[in-house]
């Protein structure tokens, strides 16, 4: 079986061994999907392994870190309907492209389907698909399985169109929740996004992580988000729950200082979703208050 219809878009910095093992599942996929790999600047031998080892995967080297926005020049060099995201720790279960591919084709106006994640060594289900499974969000009958609010690029398929309407990952999120503000930009341009059981995707964490450098990231890029597209009064009330429970430590002055830092550029750039968007954007709050999966720990 092949399909011509996704290709696997990858990211990596200085995980060489790690992609290699992605590397070695995915070509193996029997939907034979085109590959690209866009090697953020690593310094451990990545791209010269992956050009040595996989003639036949698209390698990228931009020179420089670009986090997500790398992502974006995979999409732009794509040329099949569909984008199938995956990180350098993870790799899709054989036929899970092709499936979704197939609910895209039926679904014109989803934009992506996100799948289940299981966590390896073990194969038990990540915390986050019980919430994905659960997801408040409501949405119409035609939808293959619950509405999302954002989606986790890992584990995503992407029509590659509704992508770059939405223009991509914004390049000042660099990485840390980047999904949400794309998530949201496709809804405000009618897209729907939802989350399909039958497409399984596996996560092996990498070790090679900076846990606080994640988690100030993360939670600078969740105060942009708000900051850029909710209304005042969510928006207000949404930095001032972070600040009052999120850990008080230096990673998170260091959170909220660099998001202060970025108001001039927000302002300028900000944009308030319309009253649709911002009534499903609220379904969210319980969800994203209680929620064990998504915390700004480490």
């Amino acid at each position: 079986m092949t399909d011509p219809r996704t290709t696997v878009v990858v990211i990596t910095h200085n995980r060489r061994d790690e992609l290699l093992r992605t590397l070695d599942r995915t070509v193996r996929l029997p939907e034979r999907p085109p590959v690209i790999v866009v090697d953020n600047a690593s310094t451990d031998g990545t791209a010269d392994a992956v050009a040595r080892r996989y003639p036949d995967v698209t390698l990228l080297t931009p020179g420089t870190n670009l986090g997500a926005v790398g992502r974006n020049l995979a999409v732009r060099r794509a040329d099949t309907p569909y984008i199938a995201f995956c990180d350098d720790d993870s790799w899709w279960e054989p036929g899970a492209l092709a499936r979704g591919s197939d609910v895209l084709d039926r679904h014109e106006r989803l934009a992506a389907v996100t799948g289940r994640i299981l966590v390896e060594p073990g194969g038990r289900e990540d915390p986050i698909v019980a919430e994905l499974r659960d997801s408040p969000v409501p949405g119409p009958d035609w939808l293959p399985g619950p509405a999302l609010g954002s989606f986790l690029a890992a584990a995503t398929v992407m029509r590659r169109d509704a992508f770059l309407a939405a223009g991509g990952f914004h390049e000042r999120l660099w990485l840390g929740g980047e999904e949400e503000l794309l998530a949201t930009d496709l809804a405000t341009l009618g897209w729907w996004l939802a989350y399909v059981s039958g497409l399984t995707v596996h996560h092996a964490p990498s070790k090679a992580r900076d846990a606080t450098k994640r988690r100030v990231d993360g939670l600078r890029n969740t105060l942009w988000f708000c900051w850029l597209r909710r209304p005042a009064g969510p928006a207000l009330r949404r930095t001032l729950h972070l600040a009052r429970t999120v850990p008080r430590d230096r990673a998170s002055v260091r959170a909220f200082a660099a998001a202060a830092a970025g108001l001039p550029w927000v302002l300028r750039e900000r944009r308030v979703v319309p009253p649709p968007v911002e009534a499903r954007l609220r379904t969210l709050a319980k969800a994203q208050r209680e929620s064990t999966a998504r915390r700004y720990i480490g």
